[in-house]
């Protein structure tokens, strides 16, 4: 077998222009949540381009390439889809240049996240070459709409693709390290319902930014006391919106509404942080509500979940996490480091709701992501392309 990784990478290390300029198409195509049409057809050419056995656009949008057809299944997955430029001053490029230079590829996207997808493609490519026959069927998905709705993707394709593979790897970005989890998350609204009077016989009402505003108070608390876990951390709670509502400016506000950002850790569900605010509003006209996301995809189809993204992690002795330590060792005769993602990934629905075994290895530091000048070194890219290769020979 060591043969075969010597192989793995003298090609990974043949194709890192072409793994470059193939990450720098991509990056040239605007493809925000529910906009990626362009970014997916230019995926799935680079696929049928490098040779897969066969390469479909699902219902929903996602890009899936097929390599092997054995029992087994391992997917590897990267989200298409950016968010948006925000500040163009803080950039000191062209966002969508897809610039190569100084060893780097240069734009939105290149770490969140289509430098996975990019490294994968020419996984595929090297895969073909060596004439890959082991009984595995691997599925390499570029998904869509994972930064408006986290898990989306991979619901549409285990519930109606009829996908549901035995291994998942994300690419979203670990700087080559090797991620077994992450808190999960989930939106909520706590309404608040006032009664209203004119302004200048406030007594008369009973204001709802006054009740809002005292629950706010109290979910700063609770911050502090949310739980916490050695590996993952501590639960956090945040208001990241309040809106109210009055017949006008000179009447008591009659209702209020804060949007609450909940980061989940180990041990903590939705029941358990829904429970948490219904305590904190005992006794006020209030509620709580769980958000839902239903959307239409670039495909034209609507669908939707509920926002609520669970908590995941996959324990160090898991096969799957020591496989990626053997894949990694045996390329690079050196350890990883395992460790997990601050924020959330498509991870909350292959582990969190499905249960399938899933770790993260992908290029790129993940505090690029979201950030203006954004870029992932090519030799990022060579070593994940590597990476995925060695993993579907050592599963």
């Amino acid at each position: 077998m060591e043969n075969i990784f010597q192989k793995i990478n003298e090609l990974s290390e043949k194709y890192r222009d072409y793994t470059a300029e193939n990450l720098s198409k991509l990056v040239k195509i605007k493809s925000l949540s529910l906009g990626e049409k362009e970014v997916q057809l230019e995926l799935k050419r680079q696929m049928e381009e490098a040779g897969f056995d066969e390469v479909i656009i699902d219902g929903l949008g996602n890009v899936i390439g097929r390599i092997g057809s054995g029992k087994k299944i391992l997917a590897i997955d990267g989200h298409m889809d950016t968010v948006d430029m925000g500040n163009m001053d803080n950039w000191d490029f062209n966002p969508l240049g897809g610039e190569i230079k100084d060893g780097f590829v240069h734009g939105r996207g290149t770490v969140d996240q289509e430098g996975g997808p990019a490294a994968f493609v020419t996984t595929g490519k090297i895969l073909k070459e060596l004439d890959f026959d082991k009984d595995l069927t691997i599925y390499f998905v570029g998904s869509v709409i994972e930064e408006d709705c986290d898990g989306l993707c991979w619901k549409y394709i285990v519930e109606e693709d009829k996908i549901k593979p035995d291994f998942v790897i994300s690419t979203e970005p670990t700087n080559l390290n090797i991620y077994r989890g992450h808190r999960g998350r989930m939106e909520m609204h706590v309404h608040f319902y006032g009664v209203s009077s004119h302004g200048s016989a406030p007594e008369r009402g009973k204001n709802a930014i006054y009740m809002a505003s005292k629950i706010a108070l109290e979910i700063e608390k609770l911050h502090e006391r949310l739980k916490f876990d050695e590996f993952l951390g501590k639960g956090s709670i945040t208001i990241s919106e309040i809106i109210s509502g009055s017949p006008s400016l000179c009447a008591v506000s009659d209702y209020a509404r804060i949007h609450l950002d909940r980061r989940l850790t180990w041990g903590e569900t939705k029941e358990s942080a829904v429970a948490e605010i219904e305590e904190l509003i005992e006794g006020m006209n209030a509620k709580v509500e769980v958000l839902d996301y239903l959307e239409k995809a670039y495909t034209g189809l609507e669908y939707g979940m509920e926002k609520y993204y669970p908590t995941w992690k996959m324990p160090e002795d898991h096969e799957i996490v020591q496989t990626g330590v053997r894949s990694f060792k045996n390329l690079f005769n050196k350890d990883v480091k395992i460790d997990k993602w601050t924020f959330s990934t498509n991870g909350i629905m292959t582990n969190g709701v499905y249960g399938i075994p899933t770790i993260g290895f992908g290029p790129g530091n993940e505090v690029l992501a979201h950030a203006p000048n954004e870029k992932v070194a090519i030799n990022d890219l060579v070593i994940a392309s590597a990476f995925y290769a060695a993993f579907a020979y050592e599963i």
